[in-house]
Parts: structure tokens; C-alpha cells; sequence
């Protein structure tokens, strides 16, 4: 009878060592470390689309923060814990959030998130209507830091451009090339992802879709054909068309055309810090 009460549980927990809080450490060093965390992990998360509804997707993720002079660590699970204390779907308000959270569980005095994921949009094709995706590469980006708040919405968009001097100069005929449209906006709380892919596709030569029939693609031939641009068209539209929109408060635009009559691309950047 002794014996057992001695093996019981509760007495068993008494006798367990407290586990060293390594991390918790003091540091002598003097030195304080910008940016601690994680990154490179895959994870799903929930995405909330401007119609509405919610996608799907996986992303890989990375959380940091500051580390103070006098620390020695940080508690790296805490940033994982982080995913599912926000574990609902994705908005630029709910990533403020999640910034700031990440700030105060970790107890630094900045944060850093980025995730990077494939999103994808239905298209319907533009005569026979047919329905597919389309996907694109899109990025967010914020940090929290002094109270202050920025976050950054990156997508790459794949669209179709033709050559304005291809075209005034040939008998007959214009070659065109895949373009990437990169937009980096800094994003007001109610700036959607679609809103970004929507002004690349418009100020194209032509969009792209996932499903084409034979009259669907007698017109994006004929209206790439009637809407030429250089890239520095294409920068420059864009940038135009993002400065009517009041949630963008500042951005970066790429356009690189991945040229079909030479061996490299052309390439043009503009970027816009504001006050519109």
C-alpha cells in the first residue's frame, strides 16, 4: 500500500525537474539581433476573396522579430503557435492583427511576417465563356514596428504583350511575347489581391486564360494585335490606373517581357512613393 501511493501520479509530477528556460537567458554580449524566427515553413492558411468566399492554398511562411541586447533568445514555437491563434481567413486587417500579436507574444518591440502563396481566380473565356483558373504568385508582407504598421501586397501577373515597332514596321504580322506584371503596393486595409491582377490584365496588350476555344482565341490574337505596348507602355498604365486607387499608398511596378525574336528580356521599373 505504501509503495503504490509513492508511485502514484501527483507524486511522480512532484519529483520531476523544472525544465531550464535556455532561451530566457540573460546575454553579456551587448549586441541586439535585427531579425529572429522562422522561415521556410509550409502551411495552409485561408485566404478571403473579394467576392466573399474563401480559398484554400498553401504558403511558406516566415515570423521574426527583434531580439533585445540583453536576451539570448526567443521561443521559436511561439511562432508557429502564432498561425493558429489566426487561423481564420486572410485580410490585410486580420495581417495588421497577426503583426501585432506576433510583437506582443514574443515580447520584441518589432515584427516581420511574410507569406508567399499561389492564388487562383476563375476566368471565364472571353467569347465561349468557359470557365478555368488562372493562378498567380502573390505575396504579403508587413511589419510592426513603433506602433506603426505597413503592409505590402505582391502579385506577379502573366499576361500577353505585342511590339508596337514590330507592327508599324511589317508588311504583315507583330511578334509578342509572356509578360510578368509584378505590382508591390502598400496596402490600405481594404485592398484586395484581385484589385492589383485586375489593373495588370487591363493595361496589357491582352490577358491570359486557362481555357481557350477557336473564337476565343481569334480574339485575344486580335486584341493583342490592336493594342500594342513596350514595357514601358505597360509600367507606365499600370502605374497610372494604381494611382486612382485610394488604398494603394504607394508601389513598385515591373513588366518583363520574356522576348520571342531575341535571347533576353526587356524590362522596365517604375515606382511611386505616394501622395498620388
Amino acid at each position: 500500500m505504501v509503495a503504490s501511493m509513492a508511485n502514484s501520479p501527483s507524486d511522480l509530477c512532484l519529483l520531476k525537474p523544472v525544465i531550464a528556460d535556455v532561451q530566457g537567458h540573460a546575454d553579456n554580449r551587448r549586441l541586439a539581433i535585427d531579425q529572429v524566427g522562422i522561415r521556410g515553413l509550409r502551411h495552409p492558411i485561408l485566404v478571403r476573396e473579394r467576392a466573399g468566399g474563401e480559398q484554400r492554398t498553401v504558403a511558406s511562411i516566415g515570423i521574426f522579430v527583434d531580439l533585445a541586447h540583453d536576451r539570448k533568445g526567443i521561443h521559436m514555437s511561439r511562432c508557429v503557435e502564432i498561425l493558429r491563434r489566426h487561423s481564420g481567413a486572410l485580410t490585410v486587417a486580420g495581417f495588421v492583427r497577426m503583426l501585432e500579436d506576433a510583437k506582443a507574444y514574443l515580447g520584441a518591440s518589432a515584427s516581420r511576417i511574410q507569406l508567399s502563396f499561389p492564388f487562383f481566380v476563375v476566368k471565364k473565356a472571353p467569347v465561349s465563356g468557359m470557365e478555368g483558373l488562372m493562378d498567380y504568385q502573390v505575396s504579403i508582407e508587413g511589419e510592426h514596428r513603433g506602433g506603426v504598421t505597413e503592409v505590402r501586397l505582391s502579385v506577379v501577373v502573366p499576361v500577353t504583350s505585342l511590339c508596337p515597332c514590330s507592327k508599324d514596321i511589317s508588311d504583315y504580322g507583330a511578334h509578342n511575347q509572356r509578360t510578368h506584371i509584378t505590382i508591390n503596393a502598400k496596402a490600405g486595409t481594404d485592398l484586395w489581391l484581385e484589385d492589383l491582377i485586375d489593373v495588370a490584365e487591363r493595361e496589357a496588350s491582352c490577358d491570359l486564360y486557362s481555357v481557350l476555344k477557336r473564337p476565343d482565341e481569334k480574339y485575344v490574337t486580335e486584341r493583342a494585335y490592336d493594342n500594342p505596348k513596350f514595357v514601358e507602355d505597360i509600367v507606365r498604365d499600370v502605374a497610372a490606373a494604381l494611382k486612382q486607387n485610394r488604398q494603394v499608398l504607394s508601389f513598385v511596378v515591373e513588366s518583363e517581357n520574356f522576348e520571342s525574336i531575341h535571347n533576353h528580356s526587356a524590362y522596365a521599373l517604375l515606382r511611386h512613393d505616394g501622395d498620388h
